[in-house]
């Protein structure tokens, strides 16, 4: 008998993790590619997982194509998939999120303005192909810092804070006339009002509208010059009021959003006013390993957001609703840089060192020998990515400084010049 098949479209990055948790499942998957060739800027989807792939030119064709699989369920794998997701879903008469909101589940100005029609707190904003114009905003508010970034891309890629008129119309420029990391020109640039308070990422996974959260983490990030950097992401207690907070607040956005199916990856800032949104993704968390997450919250969205489309009514009976559980300190920690150069070679035995440590639950090296290393403006221009977690909160951190003294020995770095 033949298994049944769910659709993955544009499935990078951590999309990678969800061919495996269909299969655990019984399910076959399919891969639908929303452009002529896989985008070359992030970690492409292994398509020896899949039953089939399809390039889409025509959503109408390719649904037709995907017809003939009888699919159960079509789900983005990343960020450039969620658009078609929707519609081919909807043209084939699937669950998922109503293909007439995708631009608010893709597009940051029109998400934060989904947020303020439907009542829900959200930041001030404005959007211009137009330096001068996005300068000229910034001026009337008069209220510094302001973030200027691109519209549809992640990872903080084109993201700047800004304290004057100065660095506001550098930061626009350089987005105007760029490309986002799926390759997408930026012909508009968006400018919000700064949130000052502690930044969260609350993760979630839903069916018919009815979540279950898979973690709650809050992020530690420095500044450095006007690009705000990733340091560390690390598990909050489940029963921590700030949780409940968060989870309540991350509903109301997901509702104005519109995203009702599926996994969901929500960066929320706790300001004095409270929760507020930078912004989400209707698609799995950058940082999720499925092992780790189940060592330390008990699960995983990959796992649950396949089960989630196969077996809704089992989701819903046995998660909706629910939350994770905190069973040791966790965190995640993206190692910046300030090489700047060739990877020449990595340096196994500094590897060995960091895996070794008690903490370590496993380290992704990020740039392979040739390849370029650049100071660290971005998550895509960080070098390591260590999963630490610990009884001890103590030991934990002990662990995390060392693996911060020990990042920048992992490379082998020669000059470059352009």
């Amino acid at each position: 008998m033949s298994r049944p098949v769910a659709v993955l479209v544009d499935a990078y990055t951590s999309g990678n993790y969800l061919p495996p948790a269909f299969d655990a499942l019984g399910v076959d998957v399919v891969h639908v590619q929303s452009t002529p060739e896989l985008m070359s800027s992030m970690l492409a989807p292994d398509l020896r997982a899949y039953r089939a792939n399809l390039v889409c030119l025509d959503p109408a064709r390719t649904a037709a194509e995907l017809a003939a699989f009888e699919p159960i369920a079509v789900l983005a794998g990343q960020e450039p998939g969620v658009p078609l997701a929707d519609e081919l879903a909807e043209r084939l008469g699937l669950p998922g999120n109503a293909a007439a909101g995708s631009a608010a589940r893709r597009d940051k100005y029109e998400m934060i303005e989904a947020l303020r029609a439907a009542g829900v707190r959200c930041a001030d904003q404005f959007v211009s192909d137009d330096a001068e114009e996005i300068v000229a905003w910034a001026q009337r508010r008069a209220e510094y810092p302001v973030v200027v970034k691109p519209l549809c891309s992640a990872a903080t890629d084109g993201v700047q804070i800004c304290a004057d008129a100065g660095q506001v119309r550098k930061a626009a420029e350089a987005v105007l006339g760029s490309t986002d990391i799926y390759l997408r020109a930026n012909d508009r640039v968006l400018a919000q009002s700064y949130l000052s308070g502690p930044e969260y990422v609350v993760d979630m996974v839903s069916v018919r509208g009815s979540r279950y959260t898979c973690g709650v983490w809050r992020y530690h990030k420095r500044l450095l010059g006007t690009h705000n950097i990733y340091d560390r992401e690390a598990v909050l207690r489940a029963g921590d009021p700030t949780v409940a907070e968060l989870i309540a607040y991350t509903d109301e956005a997901l509702r104005a959003v519109g995203i009702e199916y599926g996994p969901s990856h929500a960066e929320v800032i706790m300001t004095a006013d409270g929760p507020t949104l930078v912004e989400v993704g209707a698609r799995l968390a950058g940082n999720m390993h499925p092992r780790f997450h189940d060592e330390c919250v008990g699960a995983n969205q990959a796992d649950l957001t396949a089960l989630a489309y196969s077996r809704p009514a089992e989701f819903l009976a046995g998660y909706a609703g629910d939350r994770y559980t905190k069973r040791c300190e966790a965190c995640v920690y993206t190692a910046p840089t300030d090489q700047d150069g060739i990877v020449e070679r990595v340096d196994e035995a500094v590897v060995a060192e960091i895996e070794a440590l008690p903490s370590v639950f496993g380290v992704h090296v990020k740039i392979k020998p040739g390849g370029r290393i650049r100071p660290t403006v971005d998550l895509y221009t960080s070098t390591l990515r260590v999963f630490l977690r610990n009884n001890s909160e103590v030991a934990l951190l002990r662990d995390y400084r060392r693996v911060q003294e020990l990042k920048d020995r992992v490379y082998q770095v020669s000059g470059y010049s352009e």
